[in-house]
């Protein structure tokens, strides 16, 4: 019987599953992010390899016969022929023969919440990105412009607006648990207010950007200060908004819901909260891009009767 792989790759990390063709599991890796949009692009090739080469140890990589590669920051893959070669070297690299097909982590999302061919997937993590899929296929998206344009409600927007939010504390001189475990994890000596400010704004501008995703645990860590009920309310709006860009009141089709904002308690909750008052339609929750897109590589075998991961 013959394998098939796939790979969810984040920002913040990348995960290979390998299935044999009953959906068994075979093997499993982990590497850090490999979107080429928020890491150098040999670094995350170099990620993408690591997490084949985990997942596939011990196995014979002759008898995978299809292979998907969900990714956020897929575009410049495709489109850049200098990153797409670095992509193709770490899955030959891997001992991979088969093609390498790349789909949007959106596409992996929501085969991996739902069988189903036809509905929309919020993926609310490192970033945030709506999309409509049809036939398995993404036909539309909304939001997802990363970083520097827009990525509202996702990790990097939580983890900026706490900073934020500490910094109109040390203006203002209210603090709360926040943006005092803000300032704790950022190393900021105990200072003058002023001084404080100083050093968070220069701390924060010398880090990379996709650094600030890592403040948004602190806002869930503590959802009862006021600060944070603040952010995790306008999270909450803008990501249930982003979900239903698309949708009509009759549509019935699944909405799948993947990313680590939508697993955080209260956040998680809330959202799904939202959305049970706004539609009727199904909403699951996925926890593996990586199985979704393990099962579209498979689908590409044995079409859509393809077994689920078990």
């Amino acid at each position: 019987m013959g394998f098939v792989v796939g790979l969810d790759a984040g920002g913040t990390s990348t995960r290979a599953l390998v299935l044999d063709l009953d959906g068994t599991r075979l093997g499993e890796g982990v590497a850090g992010g490999a979107n080429p949009n928020s890491h150098p692009p040999e670094e995350a090739a170099t990620h993408i390899n690591q997490a084949l080469a985990a997942a596939l140890e011990g196995l014979d990589t002759t008898k995978v016969e299809s292979g998907v590669l969900g990714m956020a920051g897929s575009s410049k893959v495709l489109a850049d022929p200098s990153v797409s070669a670095l992509f193709e070297a770490a899955w030959t690299g891997a001992g991979l023969r088969c093609p390498m097909r790349v789909i949007t982590d959106c596409e992996a999302a929501f085969a991996a919440g739902s069988a189903s061919p036809d509905g929309t997937v919020l993926v609310a993590g490192t970033g945030s990105i709506a999309a409509r899929i049809t036939g398995h296929q993404l036909t539309a998206t909304y939001g997802g412009y990363g970083w520097l344009l827009g990525d509202e409600g996702s990790a990097f927007w939580l983890g900026r607006e706490a900073v934020r939010a500490t910094l109109k504390a040390l203006e203002t001189d209210a603090f709360d648990a926040l943006t005092t475990a803000v300032l704790n994890r950022a190393e900021i000596p105990p200072t003058p207010a002023r001084e404080a400010w100083r050093h968070l704004i220069t701390k924060t501008n010398q880090a990379r950007p996709i650094d600030l995703a890592h403040y948004a645990p602190l806002v869930t860590a503590h959802a009862t200060a006021r600060s944070a009920q603040a952010i995790i309310t306008t999270a909450v709006t803008t990501l249930a908004d982003l979900a239903l860009s698309d949708r009509r009141p009759t549509d019935e089709t699944p909405i799948v819901l993947v990313g680590s904002l939508v697993h955080a308690h209260p956040l998680g909750a809330h959202l799904r909260a939202e959305l049970a008052t706004r539609t009727q339609a199904p909403v699951h929750l996925a926890t593996e891009g990586a199985a979704g897109a393990a099962w579209l590589a498979a689908v590409e075998v044995l079409g859509d009767t393809a077994p689920r991961p078990a």
